[in-house]
């Protein structure tokens, strides 16, 4: 993994999934099915990179 991923990582990717957890836990009515389709969306964003990137 490059420096660049890293950083893009560090200061973008992990401070917005962290604002998206605390914005959905406020919900209290649909606060854990937020939560499920961020964690969906996540794993597969990772999977997707990952399979992308094993190729080059």
């Amino acid at each position: 993994m490059s420096a660049v991923s890293l950083i893009f990582y560090l200061v973008f990717l992990i401070p917005l999934i962290g604002l998206l957890i605390w914005v959905m836990r406020q919900d209290k009515r649909k606060g854990k099915i937020g939560l499920y389709i961020l964690a969906f969306i996540v794993i597969v964003g990772v999977w997707f990179m990952y399979f992308m990137t094993k190729g080059k």
